[in-house]
């Protein structure tokens, strides 16, 4: 079997060369709170560091440091719905794509298949490729909120395949799985729900930890400071298991993240400070990211070419653009005028034509570009 990206044609595509060539341009793509002005507390960065310099004593846990582990479990039991995690059912990694990539270790073997949505952030294919695992692909349907659509994750299953992947919020739809699912139930498989944009609801008022919508599943949930934080060059992020998964895949894990012990000790040393200090500034991006969509949704519904749902939560708005059968074309047009957005095939997409834009962006930079958005569309 070929190495992962061995027969990858890695030459920029069109939309990157001409973005390369245009120099100037207004980007309404970034993800990077870092680069958005969106930047953590400074003073409670140094606060939660200052106690490590004088106590320093490496004592590794393949589960993650105890007091770091605890205030991940009581932040699970704040949920709406609360999920009760054990402090020893959480495994700390140096980012959610470990975790990924640990799951995949544990779960499946070359040859296996994982399901993940039709649509979504281009990382389950390179993970899949690097595990030497088929990614098959369900479907999420716009016509109902980009749900996920059970009749074709049951049509994907075989014999071969080992575990759903769930991204609730979804990246880039924003849609938030609220109800529980009768396909999961029927197939009984463990399920990786990736959490990473839960703090930030939008249409929804919660946003239900999987586990609680389906206690009798093996359920790992994913999540990390990179996002509800802003704080992605710290890189920390967790695994956190409901009792079906602790029961049957808990010693396994506790082994595959052992064999690394990857995530950082002076980070696991702040988280706990990060969470009790650092509540008004997330406060403050869940205020900035609700007026950046409540802008963007206004602006552009007075685009007679353009549909746009409210999303349950995340940073992003996902358009379909009427008028257009061309989705590179329409980016590159927009760029020449001044604005970068994705076309919805860079997420799987291949309903209709969409573009990405993230209400992450500074605001100023979001109003000007989406002033260039309507005059084009």
């Amino acid at each position: 079997m070929p190495g992962f990206l061995a027969d990858a044609d890695l030459t920029p595509n069109r939309i990157e060369q001409a973005r390369q060539r245009k120099g100037h341009y207004i980007d309404l793509t970034s993800s990077n709170p870092t680069h958005q002005g969106l930047l953590f507390p400074p003073d409670v960065l140094r606060a939660a560091a200052a106690g490590y310099w004088n106590s320093r004593c490496y004592c590794p846990d393949p589960h993650g440091w105890p007091p770091a582990r605890e205030v991940i479990a009581a932040d699970y039991a704040r949920r709406t719905p609360p999920l009760e995690v054990a402090p020893d059912n959480i495994f700390i990694t140096a980012s959610t794509s470990e975790a990924y990539s640990l799951l995949f270790a544990l779960l499946t073997e070359p040859g296996d298949n994982v399901l993940g949505p039709d649509v979504t952030y281009p990382l389950f294919e390179h993970l899949a490729a690097m595990h030497h695992v088929e990614l098959r692909t369900y479907r999420l349907d716009e016509a109902h909120g980009w749900r996920i659509d059970e009749d074709s994750l049951l049509a994907a299953t075989d014999a071969q395949t080992r575990a759903v992947l769930v991204v609730s919020p979804h990246n880039p739809t924003g849609m938030i799985v609220q109800q529980p699912l009768p396909a999961l139930c029927q197939l009984g498989l463990p399920v990786i729900c990736d959490e990473v944009f839960a703090t930030f609801t939008y249409r929804a008022s919660t946003s239900p930890p999987l586990g609680t919508l389906h206690p009798e599943l093996p359920v790992f949930h994913l999540d990390g400071i990179s996002k509800r934080l802003a704080l992605p060059d710290l890189k920390l992020g967790w695994i956190a298991l409901n009792e079906p998964a602790a029961a049957r895949f808990g010693t396994r894990l506790e082994i595959l993240n052992d064999a690394f012990l990857s995530a950082n000790a002076l980070t696991q040393f702040m988280l706990p400070t990060l969470f009790e200090q650092g509540q008004a500034f997330v406060q403050h991006m869940r205020d900035r990211l609700r007026a950046a969509l409540d802008l963007a949704l206004a602006r552009l519904r007075g685009c007679p070419q353009v549909t746009v749902h409210p999303p349950d939560g995340g940073y992003y708005l996902f358009p379909r653009i009427a008028g257009w059968e061309d989705e590179e074309a329409l980016v590159l047009e927009l760029l020449e005028h001044g604005v970068l957005v994705h076309p919805g095939y860079f997420y799987g997409c291949e309903q209709g034509v969409h573009l990405m834009l993230s209400c992450l962006t500074e605001p100023d930079q979001l109003r000007a570009g989406l002033d260039i958005l309507a005059r084009h569309l």
